[in-house]
C-alpha cells in the first residue's frame, strides 16, 4: 500500500503498522475546514472504516460516485474484483478510525469458523460486500482508547493490535446488531427517533439522569419497547451503556488534568469519591489516580 497524502495536516491522521497486511490509521480533523486523504489499495485489502464524531466522504471512480459515512456509522468495503483506493474527505472537527486488512490476514482469523463471516463463505467469496452499520457502545469505547492512546511508546504496536482484534471481534458480534425481524417496532423510524432521543438524555444529563419510567415518559414509548428497543440500536441496557460513558467520560478527563478525581466523580454524578473510584476500577481495573499516574 503506498501512502499518498493530500491536504492533510501534520498530526492530523496516524497511522499504526500492526503486521503484513494490517494496519489502523486514524483521522483526527481538529480544523474548521475538511481535510482529504488518498491511499492506494489493492484488491486483496478489506477495509474497516469507523466514524467516531463528525462526517467523512469517499469517492470512487475518480469522483463519479459518492459514499457518506456518518457519526456514529461504520462502513465496511470489500471488492477482489478491483482494487479500492480510499479518496476520503474528512470533514471539520471530525474522527475516524480505519483498520485496513489483508484477505489472507482476516481469513487467518476466523479459519475454523469462516461461514460465520458472510463474504467468507464459499458462495460469497468472490462477491464484493459493502456494509453500512452502527457503532455499538462497547466499539465506541475500543474506537475512543485507539484514538487516545496515550501509554509508553514502546508498547503502542501491542496496544493498538489487541484493540484491533476486539474492534474487529465486537464488529462481527452478531448480539448487538439491529435485528428489525426480532422486533418489528423498530421499523418505524419514529420509534427509532424516540429511542436515540433517550441516548441524548440520559447523556446530557448523565450526572442526575432520569428513571425509566421517567425517561419512557418524557420519550412517549412505553418502557417495554423503550429497553428492547434500546438493547437492539445500542447492544446494551440504558443504564449499562450509561455507565461505559460515563467511566469513558471521565477517563478522558482525567486525562486532561484540569480536573482532579473528586471534580471529575461529581462531574458525572458520583456524590462520593469512593464511590467513583470503585466504578472506575471495576471498568479500567485501575483507581483513576494510578490511571493519572501512568499516563506520565
Amino acid at each position: 500500500m503506498k501512502l499518498d497524502k493530500k491536504n492533510v495536516a501534520e498530526g492530523s491522521v496516524v497511522e499504526t503498522v500492526i503486521d503484513t497486511g494490517f494496519s489502523v490509521i486514524t483521522f483526527q480533523n481538529v480544523h474548521s475546514y475538511p481535510e482529504f486523504f488518498e491511499r492506494h489499495i489493492d484488491s486483496n485489502y478489506i477495509q474497516f472504516h469507523f466514524c467516531l464524531k463528525g462526517q467523512s466522504k469517499f469517492s470512487f471512480n475518480g469522483g463519479r460516485y459518492a459514499l457518506n459515512i456518518d457519526e456514529e456509522h461504520s462502513l465496511l468495503l470489500y471488492n477482489p474484483q478491483q482494487d479500492l483506493p480510499i479518496n476520503l474527505e474528512i470533514m471539520p472537527n471530525s474522527w475516524m478510525v480505519s483498520v485496513l486488512i489483508s484477505i489472507k490476514e482476516f481469513h487467518g482469523l476466523f479459519s475454523q469458523e469462516a461461514d460465520y463471516i458472510t463474504f467468507l463463505s464459499e458462495d460469497n467469496r468472490d462477491k464484493k460486500y459493502y456494509k453500512d452499520g452502527r457503532i455499538t457502545p462497547s466499539m465506541a469505547i475500543a474506537l475512543n482508547q485507539i484514538i487516545n492512546f496515550n501509554l509508553n511508546d514502546s508498547i503502542k504496536n501491542l496496544y493498538i493490535k489487541g484493540k484491533a482484534y476486539e474492534l474487529i471481534s465486537l464488529y462481527f458480534h452478531r448480539g448487538e446488531e439491529v435485528a428489525t425481524e426480532q422486533c418489528p417496532f423498530l421499523v418505524d423510524e419514529a420509534n427509532v427517533k424516540k429511542i436515540r432521543l433517550a441516548k441524548d438524555i440520559i447523556i446530557n444529563r448523565m450526572a442526575e439522569p432520569p428513571t425509566l419510567n421517567e425517561l419512557s415518559d418524557e420519550i412517549g414509548l412505553n418502557i417495554k419497547k423503550l429497553k428492547e428497543g434500546f438493547k437492539q440500536i445500542y447492544g446494551d441496557s440504558v443504564f449499562s451503556f450509561l455507565f461505559d460513558y460515563k467511566m469513558e467520560y471521565a477517563r478522558k478527563m482525567l486525562e486532561t488534568g484540569e480536573l482532579n478525581v473528586n471534580e471529575v466523580g461529581l462531574k458525572v454524578g458520583y456524590s462520593t469519591s469512593s464511590h467513583f473510584i470503585a466504578a472506575f476500577k471495576k471498568k479500567y481495573g485501575t483507581t483513576p489516580k494510578k490511571y493519572v499516574m501512568s499516563l506520565n
